[in-house]
């Protein structure tokens, strides 16, 4: 038998809360109107993943900054020979050596942010742990600033990653608990979409300027995001697991607009929680099926992400280019494949509710399957002496068709399904190990990658990423669901094998 509730009430009143009266918490059932509004949950989403732009900015930064603070005098061009204020940088000249800090302590520090995250977003909420774990990021751009040593670019640099490791874990969380069920694929690619906006910023403005002003242009993406979150609500989700029933439902009409049946929304996510039972154990992430098959399909997503080889494509763009008979300098090579990045997964945010998951990423790992495959064939031919000159318009194709289709598949979907494949209960700490297992395959493909060229060669190289692709596909094509259009609970019920 189904209750009824009385139309006048708020859930907060239904619940024995006198204590709110917000005449915002009244659902304006009796007159049949309920509509949502999605205005403010894109505007939400768009805040919070500044702190994914700041996390790009981070990223890319060494690629414009290492070659004016080198020792080698030939990698300083004369305009990089001046800081911003005119003065010579002279000061800070990093050895081969060094730069590989520079460059690796992001990860370090990514690993190490992503863990204690999930913990604080359960105790103090997501939106307040998006405000304190901006402060490394403006901490870490203030240093570089003024930075005169390499031991303070190494503090800065591995503190911009502790809060790059950490917005990976929150901004993913907060964006898949405000969003209703229609938008949820869309908003949830807007992670790795504004990610590679900061990558061809940076980019961009990295060709033009030096390298102090640009950390003081980088600096201005966190002090925007510490603002914009001021006026942010928390999650509804979290707010529930508190009990706080009036305060949840206020963030539901902030975010789904002043007409929202607030109600029926509560009642979903309550059951959602209810189902969960509670606040669960680091252990009950494994013990648990549903949970542990959850972990597992995000951390192979997260895998089969770095393991696509993206960063060797983006290492061989400039010679590929030149094998094309392309005369382009290396920044403007840089900023073609970050403007097809960021164009393509825009494409992904459009195609994601229509396509869905699992067929985007089933095409996006065949297609760059070949392609890694082709380029494995060509370098195998370059590298036995054969004149490759006439096809050399081949390879720069491949990586053309790679850049565009990792963009709609498996640059945005692994971030996007990690937020869709655990009940809140369990959410921070599996986000957080997916997010620690994501930074450690980019540490270790890193590492390894040039180990790799010496030790096999560009070919095997490239058909070792190729067959990684093609066990991907397989993956995906025969153990995972695809996700468009279900609610947690029929998420949960695959997990768990019912």
């Amino acid at each position: 038998m189904v209750a009824v509730t009385d139309p006048e009430k708020t859930v907060s009143q239904e619940d024995n809360d006198p204590s709110s009266r917000n005449p915002m918490l009244y659902d304006p059932l009796q007159d049949g109107v309920v509509k949502t509004s999605k205005k403010m949950q894109y505007f939400a989403a768009m805040v919070v993943c500044l702190g994914a732009v700041s996390a790009g900015t981070a990223l890319a930064w060494t690629s414009p900054v290492l070659p004016q603070i080198s020792e080698d005098p030939n990698a300083n061009t004369t305009a990089n020979n001046a800081t911003a204020d005119g003065s010579s940088s002279s000061q800070l000249q990093l050895t081969l050596s060094q730069q590989t800090w520079v460059s690796s302590l992001l990860a370090i520090g990514a690993f190490l942010g992503a863990l204690p995250t999930g913990y604080i977003a359960d105790y103090i909420g997501r939106r307040y742990t998006a405000l304190v774990m901006d402060i490394p990021f403006i901490v870490a751009w203030t240093a570089t600033i003024f930075a005169n040593s390499a031991t303070v670019l190494y503090f800065a640099r591995f503190t911009i990653g502790l809060a790059t490791g950490s917005f990976c874990v929150v901004a993913p969380m907060y964006i898949s608990e405000i969003a209703e069920s229609s938008i949820r694929g869309t908003l949830g690619t807007l992670f790795q979409l504004t990610l590679s906006i900061g990558i061809l910023l940076v980019y961009i403005i990295g060709a033009m300027v030096t390298w102090t002003t640009l950390s003081v242009l980088c600096l201005l993406v966190p002090v925007a995001l510490f603002i914009g979150m001021l006026f942010l609500p928390e999650t509804p989700t979290y707010l529930l697991k508190k009990g706080r029933r009036g305060d949840a439902a206020l963030s539901l009409k902030w975010l789904w607009g002043r007409y929202c049946d607030s109600r029926t929304a509560i009642q979903q996510i309550q059951s959602e929680l209810d189902q969960a039972g509670g606040n669960a154990s680091f252990s009950d992430v494994f013990r648990i099926r549903a949970a542990r098959n959850g972990l597992i399909i995000s951390m192979l997503l997260m895998f089969f992400q770095q393991f696509s080889g993206v960063n060797a494509v983006i290492f061989y763009t400039v010679p590929i280019f030149k094998s094309a008979g392309s005369t382009l300098d290396p920044s403007i090579c840089s900023i073609i494949v970050g403007f097809v990045q960021v164009v393509m997964t825009f494409t992904s945010s459009l195609m994601i509710e229509k396509a869905g998951r699992k067929s985007l990423l089933i095409f996006s790992s065949t297609i760059m399957t070949i392609c890694l495959a082709i380029l494995g064939a060509y370098f195998d031919m370059k590298d036995d002496g054969k004149d490759v000159s006439s096809i050399g318009w081949l390879p720069l194709l491949c990586v053309v068709l790679y850049m565009i289709t990792f963009s709609v598949g498996y640059g945005p979907i692994p971030w996007l399904m990690m937020g869709e494949l655990f009940l809140p209960d369990v959410k921070a700490t599996a986000v957080a190990l997916t997010v620690m297992s994501n930074w450690f395959s980019v540490f270790l493909v890193t590492k390894t990658f040039g180990s790799m060229i010496t030790a096999w060669g560009s070919d095997m190289t490239f058909w070792f990423f190729a067959f990684c692709m093609f066990v991907a596909t397989m993956y995906v094509a025969f153990m995972v669901l695809e996700t468009k259009g279900k609610s947690s609970s029929q998420i949960q019920s695959w997990l768990d094998n019912k």
